[in-house]
């Protein structure tokens, strides 16, 4: 059975990478003008695996910011991954060892969550493990040749390319943002803030790092308190 687990998480593991090792050549772009070497993209990507977290940490890096601004960044932009993990939890079988459950937790990506939380029935680790091994190879690969890429193409053809992240982030936001105005209020938000704040006296001073976590918490923090989401139970209860 658990050979088994190791083949289905591998055969569904391919197409996640592939689409990883797109998304992530574009990463490759940012962190090559970053000054980062091949071989270190491809460990950072390897241990991370959030397109959102390492173009915060290369970005900042490029800005020469400080460890504790980057580790900041990266708690704030990453804490879905805590909410996921405790989520997968739920779908490990009774007894399996902590030791699983925390390596599985290291192993979540919205995709790999996806699939596993999917899955029927209890999630074995060999099929999470394999699926992530897989796509995280991919991942990892695609960080490095996009930094060797970024530093073969022509200047236009690599300031081109690193426009495609910027496609992604929107992606990502736009379709949220038009079914739930709450989120394209947050959006609008965020976009005049950010403008407002590097021009600002005092706050313009700030690197952009300081700026980008303090607006992320405030914002978030905000809209939270100014529109929770309801439950299930709450919506239930006022029709």
């Amino acid at each position: 059975m658990r050979r088994n687990d190791v083949i289905k998480g591998f055969r569904i593991g391919i197409p996640i990478g592939m689409g990883y090792f797109a998304v992530a050549f574009s990463l490759g772009i940012i962190a090559k003008q970053a000054g980062l070497t091949a071989a270190i993209g491809f460990v950072s990507s390897f241990f991370t695996r959030a397109s959102a977290g390492e173009y915060g940490v290369y970005t900042l890096v490029a800005a020469q910011a400080t460890y504790a601004e980057i580790v900041a960044m990266c708690l704030v932009v990453n804490l879905r991954y805590m909410l996921m993990s405790a989520a997968l939890s739920q779908k490990l079988a009774p007894g399996t060892s902590w030791f699983h459950r925390v390596l599985m937790a290291c192993c979540v990506t919205d995709e790999i969550f996806g699939i596993s939380i999917a899955r029927l029935g209890y999630c074995p680790p060999a099929y999470t493990y394999a699926a992530a091994l897989v796509s995280t190879l991919m991942w990892a690969s695609g960080c490095a040749a996009g930094i060797v890429a970024g530093g073969m193409l022509p200047t236009a053809i690599v300031a081109a390319l690193s426009v495609a992240l910027y496609g992604m982030f929107l992606a990502i936001i736009m379709p949220p943002a038009r079914s739930d105005r709450n989120v394209l209020y947050a959006v609008v938000a965020s976009f005049v803030l950010s403008g407002v704040c590097s021009v600002a006296p005092l706050v313009r001073n700030w690197s952009s790092g300081t700026r980008t976590i303090v607006l992320t918490i405030l914002i978030a923090a905000a809209a939270a308190w100014m529109r929770p989401v309801k439950t299930e139970e709450e919506e239930e209860k006022h029709g």
